[in-house]
């Protein structure tokens, strides 16, 4: 049990952590692999190429596939709480990496799915310890996260307003003919598309009534567009005053982005430095 223990703590060390020479060896060989990877779905999408070296691509993909099964399946083995390391973002990441291979069995074309394995990049932060973006990201996730209540009563207030303006340019414009407010939801299209700025023209208002309420609906657009910046903004104010990370992960859960001078994992409790041999 002892030299188990050991085991798994050494493959933990090597694949999780990137303050050893062996762990951060490890890590950018992955980082190769996934970029590799990714390069080879695109290349294959390439209809030309594709039908050129259909094969080629085909076993190119199984041996990527075959190599990150078994990487994840070592991470799976090396942490001591596998399912909540397989339900973390890494985690669910990870096992998406590999699956579309697997569908592309019985579902063709599902390997283009592959391109996921792109998001593994993200790893690259913590394995050239660029904590700071690290802590950075986690501020505007936290932002984000403080800001869901705010942002969505805004949205239900976003959608009433459309509804509305809709409502009222269906009454206005919908008995002239070709000019596409043939109901009110596609009224409700014209006045989110409108309302976003994004105006892809399809539908025009051609009554002078029209014209002045999809301008004061353009302007609407702009506060629209500030008022959840605000929110985040604020937000972000807030969060700011986070304490630094360091990029070492947990052997029981795998998470990492712990306080500098924490010695227990935020996300499970368990002891960080636990002392092991080799």
């Amino acid at each position: 049990m002892k030299d188990r223990n050991q085991l798994r703590d050494r493959i933990h060390e090597i694949i999780f952590e990137a303050d050893t020479p062996e762990g951060k060896r490890f890590d950018v060989i992955i980082m190769i692999l996934i970029v590799a990877s990714v390069l080879t779905v695109m290349l294959e999408s390439v209809s030309v190429i594709q039908w050129q070296y259909e094969e080629v691509f085909y076993i190119i993909e199984w041996i990527f596939t075959i190599i990150f099964t078994i990487e994840y399946i070592l991470r799976l083995y090396s942490v001591r709480y596998t399912w909540r390391y397989a339900t973390s973002f890494y985690g669910v990441i990870d096992l998406l990496a590999i699956i579309p291979t697997y569908l592309s069995i019985f579902f063709m074309g599902s390997q283009s799915l592959l391109v996921i394995r792109a998001l593994r990049l993200m790893r690259v932060f913590r394995i050239f310890k660029l904590g700071q973006f690290m802590s950075e990201g986690m501020i505007i996730v936290k932002a984000m996260k403080a800001s869901r209540v705010k942002i969505s009563i805004f949205l239900f207030f976003i959608l009433i307003v459309v509804t509305i303006i809709g409502a009222v340019m269906y009454l206005v414009e919908g008995t002239f003919d070709n000019t596409g407010f043939t109901s009110i939801p596609k009224s409700i299209y014209w006045a989110i598309v409108t309302l976003t700025t994004v105006g892809f023209g399809d539908i025009t208002p051609q009554t002078s009534l029209g014209q002045f309420l999809s301008a004061v609906v353009m302007i609407l657009g702009y506060a629209v567009i500030a008022v959840p910046t605000g929110i985040v903004s604020a937000e972000l104010v807030d969060q700011a005053k986070a304490a630094a990370t360091n990029t070492q992960a947990c052997r029981y859960c795998g998470e990492d982005g712990h306080d500098d001078d924490a010695k227990h994992c935020k996300y499970c409790g368990n002891i960080l430095n636990e002392p092991h041999n080799h």
